[in-house]
């Protein structure tokens, strides 16, 4: 009896997590799918988080020159020495990955975006390898957008995204979702590890991503003890700041402190933190946008101000416009927070509802959807 052909994947996607960790969801979904048949490279940037990530999955690694595009008001503040070097550079990543496309031979090629996936992307199309690209946000990449053109299947995160595609491209786009890691997922609020937490009140988880937000940190801090009169609060302040937010819980009343923990980084917690929380105040990186709604989580939204074209101020206007969050635009102040907040404390039942509308929105099977078009692509 004939051992069935293993299928063989180039993933190429990276630069942020935000690109990359879709990537790697993705991949462990085929791999289960496949029964240990998937043979995969990772082709990125050297020295990059997507090749420390791929290393530490197992995944090999092929590096590529990358060029990226630092975008500006105008075309002449786009004329700087970083863009025309890194111009010089693209042609180099594109014959590298046509050598490294023909040589791994596969079946397809999945890009996730960022600059990084331009030069994979287009020596797929050089190579006539069927092309599969995932966007992550609710308005398309640059990369993704160049890539779209000539792509097999163009995967999406939401229905929102098809009318920005070309007649084309919409013809062979599928909303997927944005896959979201499985352990995500399966957190458990009795596992949450909190002690001299208030079980009667809600709980308010606060990120600003793996670094933290000293934007964030800010406005929380500076409504830290009318916060903590009404929920219990898990900060995830990031590293650099952990001790200045911990300074500030310090000054705090011992009963209110009780309700007040300050975390540099949420590691292997983080799922049950999430299965814990009643109200999520972050920014609305797409990373973030995907696990929260597919949790389903009541979620205020302080965009990232300066996210390449203000992607994550689309996501958070995507939700509210669509009652799945409250999103605070703008010049943001401790008054606009803590009247946003409010009334998700205040009223359980808003706070179910606002809840409901974000997991119409979420898609816990994103993985599995994309992992589809993956193998149907072959």
């Amino acid at each position: 009896m004939f051992e069935a052909e293993p299928f063989r994947l180039i993933v190429s996607g990276g630069g942020t997590g935000g690109h990359t960790f879709p990537a790697l969801t993705t991949v462990r979904a085929l791999r289960a799918r496949t029964g240990g048949r998937l043979e995969v490279l990772w082709v990125g940037a050297a020295g990059s988080l997507e090749e420390r990530v791929a290393t530490a999955e197992g995944i090999p690694f092929a590096p590529v020159a990358t060029g990226k595009v630092r975008r500006a008001r105008s075309v002449l503040g786009m004329v700087s020495a970083e863009n025309v070097r890194d111009m010089f550079r693209v042609p180099l990543g594109v014959f590298q990955a046509v050598s490294i496309v023909r040589r791994f031979r596969p079946d397809v090629v999945l890009g996730t975006g960022g600059y990084v996936a331009v030069p994979v992307g287009v020596a797929a199309r050089v190579c006539r390898v069927p092309l599969v690209i995932h966007e992550q946000t609710v308005r398309l990449g640059l990369a993704n957008r160049v890539l779209a053109r000539g792509a097999a299947r163009v995967a999406v995160t939401a229905e929102a995204s098809l009318e920005l595609l070309s007649g084309p491209a919409r013809r062979r786009a599928v909303v997927t979702g944005n896959p979201v890691r499985a352990e995500v997922l399966t957190g458990r609020a009795d596992r949450a590890p909190v002690d001299g937490f208030d079980r009667a009140l809600p709980t308010v988880y606060v990120t600003g991503g793996a670094q933290g937000a000293r934007q964030i940190n800010g406005l929380v801090t500076a409504i830290l003890p009318w916060l903590l009169e009404r929920a219990n609060v898990i900060h995830q302040c990031g590293p650099a700041e952990e001790e200045q937010v911990a300074a500030a819980a310090r000054t705090l009343p011992p009963a209110l402190a009780a309700r007040y923990q300050v975390k540099g980084f949420v590691g292997a917690e983080l799922p049950d933190v999430l299965a814990l929380a009643d109200v999520v105040v972050s920014r609305s990186g797409a990373g973030t946008i995907a696990e929260v709604t597919a949790l389903g989580k009541a979620a205020v939204l302080i965009p990232l101000a300066t996210s390449a074209g203000n992607e994550q101020a689309h996501n958070a206007s995507y939700l509210e416009r669509a009652g799945a969050a409250v999103a605070l635009l703008g010049e943001v102040t401790p008054e606009k927070l803590q009247a946003a907040v409010a009334p998700l404390l205040a009223d359980p039942a808003h706070r179910a509802a606002l809840a409901a509308q974000a997991r119409l929105h979420g898609r816990p099977d994103a993985a599995e959807r994309l992992a589809d078009e993956v193998l149907q692509a072959g």
